[in-house]
């Protein structure tokens, strides 16, 4: 599996933190920027492409910011790893199989796809069918579960300031 981007990590945390927003609220990219320590720019690009897909509302204007698009039960970890990284395969079958010393000019000597690529799609699926069924709402329930009171306090104070 091709390793994915450090956007994806930025885009879950921020979606998790929007998760949690009051309806009606905003948060600005600069304070979730300066919430996970990350420049602002950078995060900028990612809020980009999550609005892109339906994920995120991107609200402009001095009172603006970002909030979720959809219930976070409706927002899988797919949906956003796939707005971020695309959902193109990760592997690329180059059917370098058919330059070795056992090549063959007969081009239906290898009619079928190859064996390591069904294989290696097949374990993909695998992961992105788990991806699809985990969703905002599940890393919302870890956060209640796994957060200590100290830091859960923190984000909410700061977060409550931060809002719009």
């Amino acid at each position: 599996m091709r390793r994915m981007s450090d956007g994806v990590e930025a885009a879950l945390h921020c979606a998790l933190v929007l998760a949690g927003l009051p309806a009606g609220k905003v948060l600005p990219g600069k304070a979730l920027a300066e919430m996970h320590g990350v420049s602002e720019t950078y995060l900028l690009k990612h809020l980009r492409q999550l609005a892109a897909a339906g994920l995120i509302d991107a609200l402009p204007g001095p009172r603006g910011g970002y909030r979720l698009a959809r219930a976070p039960e409706a927002t899988t970890l797919a949906d956003i790893v796939e707005a971020i990284d695309g959902a193109e395969p990760a592997f690329v079958c180059r059917e370098i199989r058919r330059r070795g010393p056992g090549k063959s000019k007969d081009p239906c000597v290898y009619k079928t796809d190859c064996f390591i690529k069904r294989r290696m799609l097949a374990a993909e699926e695998a992961w992105r069918a788990v991806l699809r069924q985990q969703t905002l709402a599940d890393l919302m329930a870890d956060g209640e579960r796994l957060i200590d009171a100290e830091n859960k306090a923190a984000v909410e104070d700061y977060v409550r300031k931060a809002q719009r």
